[in-house]
């Protein structure tokens, strides 16, 4: 049973650096927190419930190890190179569109209210279901729905862009 969940965890590993990533912003800081989440949930593996979603309960360790992290460092600022990756055989300016884009959606996320952001990443980007973010989160189902929908409009705000076609895009 041990091993069955130790390969669970190890398959959910590039869900939870870029779960990571999206909260911290910083490729270090992500990994130090996947590192964190994984080590905590083996020690704690006794603690995980046979037939509840594996996900769900890495995901609740990593944004709690997230928060404490903020608590411990909050006058802190930690500069982060995004990782340079060559560019052999593209369009380079619509490589560069892409990136500049990103960037921009990057810092508009990263200026969402966490509890709002930490929504946007669950669904919008892994994908997962607003029941599945609500048992992660531990919060109510409506209380998902409406930080998505807030967290749709202030990014289509701070984006300028059409908050319907901004929806459809994240999804």
């Amino acid at each position: 049973m041990t091993d069955d969940l130790r390969a669970q965890m190890i398959a959910l590993l590039p869900r939870l650096r870029s779960f990571a990533r999206g909260l911290s912003g910083q490729h270090a800081l992500a990994d130090d927190l996947v590192q964190i989440t994984v080590e905590k949930a083996l020690r704690n593996l006794d603690a995980f419930v046979p037939g509840t979603r594996m996900d769900s309960w890495l995901f609740r360790i990593l944004r709690n190890s997230f928060i404490d992290h903020v608590r411990a460092r909050r006058d802190t600022d930690s500069l982060d190179d995004d990782d340079a990756m060559p560019l052999v055989g593209q369009d380079g300016r619509e490589v560069t569109e892409t990136r500049l884009h990103l960037a921009d959606v990057r810092r508009a996320m990263s200026r969402l209210p966490e509890d709002q952001r930490v929504v946007l990443m669950l669904v919008c980007v892994e994908g997962m279901r607003y029941r599945e973010a609500a048992l992660a989160l531990d919060v109510p189902l409506g209380t998902v729905m409406s930080r998505l929908g807030r967290a749709r409009a202030a990014l289509a705000q701070a984006l300028q862009d059409d908050p319907a076609l901004l929806s459809a895009r994240l999804v």
